[in-house]
């Protein structure tokens, strides 16, 4: 807008909800803009409120970090900063879920169990023995997964990016399962190549129904995204043959 190349502010963007990717651009954005962004029912996940924290050290002027709403002031420069990156939570839950589907004692570190409840919560679920510390998580499994039903939402709930990795366990375990996807459409893209090693996965509209089999077995599989691949993985380290 001529203000020294810097973008215009004074505006307000809301929708139904604003994806986690969606929010930290829009957030990178605002921070050097020219005037006020308001960003109504943006995500809050953890990344989200670790990125707002870090652009807050660099200098950028932000409200409402961890809510729905946050409110930034633009800045005309951000400055240099050292800062820890979030834990993965997504990634540990990954590992979790293998322990979960092929038994095993197993240690993370570097994890942050306190923005992983709704994982958490559903692996105990499952029969997985679980200690906790400041950071890290210990994980036990000696019997065959009990099925759990999911539901994905925006953070606190249940991460659309561990239901395919929870579907691959569920595949095995002792009775039958439903997923409800909310988030993101077209996220069952998994379900046809669990089904290709043995799965007897259904989809019925957003909801896959599983109803578990004792054992899966080696198939030459494809993967469409991130998460469909680490389910995938999963259910190979299952599986007999190869």
């Amino acid at each position: 807008d001529g203000a020294g190349g810097r973008l215009k502010g004074d505006v307000r963007i809301t929708t139904d909800m604003i994806t986690v990717t969606g929010t930290e651009n829009l957030l990178m954005a605002a921070v050097l803009a020219h005037g006020q962004v308001v960003l109504e029912n943006a995500a809050c996940e953890p990344e989200v409120t670790d990125l707002a924290n870090m652009l807050v050290e660099m200098g950028a002027k932000i409200e409402g970090i961890g809510t729905h709403r946050l409110v930034v002031e633009g800045v005309p420069r951000l400055h240099s900063v050292s800062h820890q990156v979030v834990p993965d939570r997504i990634e540990a839950g990954t590992f979790l879920c293998a322990v979960a589907a092929t038994g095993g004692d197993i240690r993370l570190t570097h994890v942050d169990p306190c923005i992983m409840d709704s994982t958490l919560d559903k692996l105990r679920e499952m029969g997985v023995q679980i200690e906790i510390g400041p950071d890290w998580i210990r994980a036990k499994m000696d019997q065959r997964p009990t099925p759990v039903n999911l539901r994905t939402t925006e953070y606190p709930g249940f991460a659309t990016d561990m239901q395919a990795q929870f579907m691959a366990v569920n595949a095995i375990a002792t009775g039958t399962s439903r997923v409800t996807e909310t988030i993101f459409e077209n996220r069952f893209m998994h379900v046809q190549e669990l089904n290709r090693l043995g799965a007897n996965i259904e989809i019925d509209g957003n909801t896959a129904i599983t109803n578990g089999v004792e054992q899966l077995s080696g198939a030459v599989v494809m993967a469409t995204d991130l998460r469909a691949s680490a389910s995938l993985v999963i259910a190979g380290l299952l599986a007999q043959g190869t």
